[in-house]
């Protein structure tokens, strides 16, 4: 069983075009997610997919691994799965190899959290898809709707994903005892259910949530949800931007 890294990385951006190649303390941001996804114990190999001879140039220059997909893809998830697919013959992948799609605008991405959401495939052959989740520890993320939420059976597994305030509670008041979990977005999957994936239409409520990972439970695939004690930035705007140069000034 391989496993195989995948970061999508796009120029375009409606609200920061270029940021795969922003300068953070000396290096491209391409760069920093892609060192730090190498040192994940579980990957045996690490890639970028870009649609942009930019971005392709440039992790080339750092001496990593590149691959161009095509530029008809629409998200990164499309983009995952076309270098998954195999087409352009790189790592002659079977159906049961696990491809995890590391965000491009991760540059505080812990390598522990790739392999805590690696994991549970070697004790558990039959499952297809896998995410990471965090506690939410303040109401103001609680109750936005840029903090996307999972709820979880007892065998932590999603039953759903949602960008309202879940679990409710019926004095709609917050507090620590709910344990609302913030998802980040980070995925393993199985490589033929990631291929099976993006030929499904976009489902009900995956369309009124704008989540695509619900396409997955409304067509009856579960998504082991593994919790982690570790923070990211997601890199959305030059102030987030920001934000991760602070934090690594400091050491993080």
């Amino acid at each position: 069983m391989k496993v195989i890294g995948i970061i999508p990385a796009r120029y375009k951006s409606s609200r920061f075009e270029g940021k795969a190649l922003a300068n953070i303390l000396g290096k491209p941001m391409v760069q920093r997610v892609y060192e730090r996804a190498v040192q994940a114990e579980t990957l045996d190999d690490v890639i970028v997919a870009t649609d942009d001879e930019r971005i392709f140039d440039c992790v080339k220059k750092f001496n990593g691994k590149v691959v161009m997909t095509s530029v008809d893809c629409p998200t990164g998830t499309d983009r995952v799965a076309e270098v998954a697919a195999d087409e352009h013959r790189i790592f002659s992948l079977q159906d049961s190899d696990i491809i995890a799609n590391v965000q491009g605008d991760e540059p505080l991405l812990e390598p522990a959290m790739l392999d805590s959401m690696i994991r549970p495939f070697f004790a558990d052959p039959s499952l297809q898809v896998s995410t990471l989740a965090q506690l939410i520890s303040s109401e103001q993320d609680y109750r936005n709707p840029n903090v996307v939420k999972v709820v979880t059976d007892k065998n932590g597994f999603a039953m759903y994903f949602s960008r309202a305030p879940i679990p409710g509670t019926k004095a709609r008041k917050w507090h620590e005892g709910i344990k609302s979990y913030r998802h980040i977005g980070l995925y393993a999957y199985k490589r033929d259910c990631l291929l099976k994936f993006i030929k499904m239409s976009p489902a009900r409520f995956e369309q009124i949530e704008g989540l695509e990972q619900l396409r997955f439970l409304e067509n009856g695939i579960p998504i082991k949800v593994v919790e982690t004690q570790y923070s990211t930035i997601g890199v959305d705007t030059p102030l987030d931007l920001q934000r991760v140069i602070e934090v690594l000034k400091k050491g993080g």
